[in-house]
């Protein structure tokens, strides 16, 4: 009887208990932008750090950051904005009724279920500290720590079952300090006290301080998504029109190549004449000369440029002479203000959006490093990427590039040897320069083809035949432009040994050859008449 009154009771006072005992997110407001932010204090860097996420102070300066993946602000209206917010913020984990009272030695392989925790005096995370939902996306995480708070190196906040970072809060009475190699989740706010955080240290969360100052030192934090976030798809996708056609072009000057360069996409210049590439190694139409094709691509060239000019950017990346390094970036429009010098690496994070957008416009010419690298990663796509260059671009050595660069009045001096671009090298005015460099202008829209040519797949064509679709999937037709020159005339397909694989006989204005049977690759092609080749070429299956 008494077990059950006991029972009965305990069901009674849990059910009469605020719903904010059992975690109740607070309103973070305009807090929520910022990764790290102090109403009263400096910000202040040193090191390499990636950040993703608002960066500043109401009350104090910002030094020493390189580029930051958000927007700086130093006592401004978002900052008097931020620090408003986060008194709220403050003041409701403060509040909140804790329903669990732990140790102050956090970690060492403990698993915690969602709820109220509450520390009376200072607390230590060693090892693991695992949070675990239960299955549900929506459970919330609080630890009030009525002292400072620090974490031993190599420390650890792992999300299991569910758990979000967004949905995790650290409300401390203290100084913040984390040793080197710590992994951190969640938005820590700390009351009337500093947070410093070391090297190799990572954050998936905020650095938020009511009065203090946030010193970091070659770091990685980034706030998290979930909880309501917005998804991000940057802005609208420039239209190229058709511009998308080629993998290189100038509107008005020459374009030339050494070396072994393969291509994929048209090339050709509108003033200007494009010499020697390989017609065996361009899956597209080499335009010797400007033609009407050229022209199209010139006015169309130039409405996306105008386009991609004008759109409004989000985030100023500060220091242009600095640009690569391991920085992170999201779907936005970025802006640099000056020439553009990227060395190392840059990744381009979709968030797990494949339509996801990215505009970069750079106000001055364009370098790289030796072995500079373009990296997409979450769904990022080189077709959703796009850069706006005033003035001259220079991909050095072996780099890969990834993304449609469209250069205004400058040249494209220098795709040099080992280059990988998967996009496009577009220019208004300036001479483009490659040397044994691969370029995939991927995907090619299914409008592209030859001016005077009607199927919507055609990709190839000289003086004798065209062949399309190219890339091809399941047939490959072959439409006879001058008939005068086929008599007898036959198709022979070979593989990248050098073997055949397919030989038909054509005779007709238009023959359709079934090829299902040839799998994935590159093959190259002869169209023989009265025994001489007249055409020939290179075909790629995509299956």
């Amino acid at each position: 009887m008494k077990t059950k009154l006991l029972n009965t009771l305990t069901a009674v006072i849990l059910f009469l208990i605020p719903n904010i005992n059992f975690g109740q997110a607070p309103n973070l407001g305009t807090a929520a932008d910022f990764v790290l932010f102090s109403t009263n204090g400096a910000v202040s860097h040193s090191g390499v750090s990636q950040l993703t996420g608002n960066v500043g102070t109401n009350n104090g300066s910002c030094t020493a950051f390189g580029n930051v993946n958000g927007v700086m602000h130093e006592a401004d209206g978002a900052t008097a904005q931020c620090a408003s917010d986060l008194l709220i913020a403050y003041n409701q984990l403060n509040s909140a009724i804790p329903a669990f009272f732990p140790a102050p030695l956090l970690g060492n392989g403990q698993i915690l279920v969602a709820g109220v925790y509450s520390v009376s005096a200072a607390a230590t995370l060693n090892l693991d500290l695992t949070l675990n939902a239960q299955g549900n996306s929506n459970a919330v995480f609080i630890f009030q720590i009525q002292g400072p708070l620090s974490t031993n190196a190599n420390s650890k906040i792992k999300l299991i079952n569910g758990a979000l970072a967004c949905n995790v809060f650290w409300k401390v009475e203290g100084l913040v300090s984390m040793a080197a190699g710590t992994t951190m989740r969640g938005t820590i706010i700390a009351n009337n006290a500093a947070i410093i955080m070391n090297t190799n240290d990572t954050l998936e969360g905020r650095a938020l301080s009511t009065a203090g100052a946030v010193t970091v030192d070659g770091i990685l934090a980034y706030t998290p998504i979930g909880c309501g976030s917005p998804v991000l798809m940057g802005p609208a996708a420039p239209p190229l029109g058709a511009a998308a056609c080629y993998a290189i072009f100038s509107t008005d000057g020459a374009v030339s190549n050494s070396g072994i360069t393969t291509i994929t996409g048209d090339v050709g210049s509108n003033n200007g004449s494009a010499t020697a590439f390989d017609p065996l190694l361009v899956t597209g139409t080499i335009h010797t000369i400007p033609d009407g094709s050229t022209a199209q691509c010139a006015a169309d060239l130039l409405i996306a440029y105008n386009n991609i000019n004008t759109i409004p950017y989000d985030i100023e990346l500060l220091y242009p002479a600095q640009f690569g390094k391991n920085l992170v970036l999201t779907p936005h429009t970025y802006r640099m203000n000056a020439a553009a010098q990227f060395t190392d690496t840059l990744y381009l994070n979709a968030l797990g959006n494949a339509n996801a957008v990215f505009v970069i416009q750079i106000n001055g010419a364009l370098s790289t490093s030796t072995y500079s690298k373009v990296i997409l990663i979450n769904g990022a796509q080189a077709k959703n990427v796009y850069w706006k260059v005033e003035g001259a671009v220079s991909i050095n050595n072996y780099s890969v590039f990834n993304g449609t660069i469209i250069c205004n009045n400058g040249a494209l001096g220098a795709l040099n040897t080992g280059v990988t671009l998967n996009g496009r090298a577009l220019t208004t005015t300036g001479a483009i320069t490659t040397t044994a460099i691969t370029a995939v202008a991927s995907p090619i829209p299914a409008n592209c083809g030859t001016v005077g040519i009607s199927s919507s797949d055609v990709l190839n064509t000289n003086e004798s035949a065209t062949i399309y679709p190219n890339p091809f999937n399941t047939s490959i037709s072959i439409v006879i432009n001058d008939a005068s020159r086929i008599n007898n005339a036959e198709l022979i397909i070979y593989n990248v040994l050098g073997a055949m694989v397919l030989n038909f006989n054509v005779s007709k204005k238009l023959t359709t050859i079934e090829s299902s049977n040839l799998p994935s690759g590159i093959y190259f092609y002869k169209i023989i008449s009265n025994n001489k080749t007249i055409q020939s070429g290179k075909l790629v299956s995509h299956r």
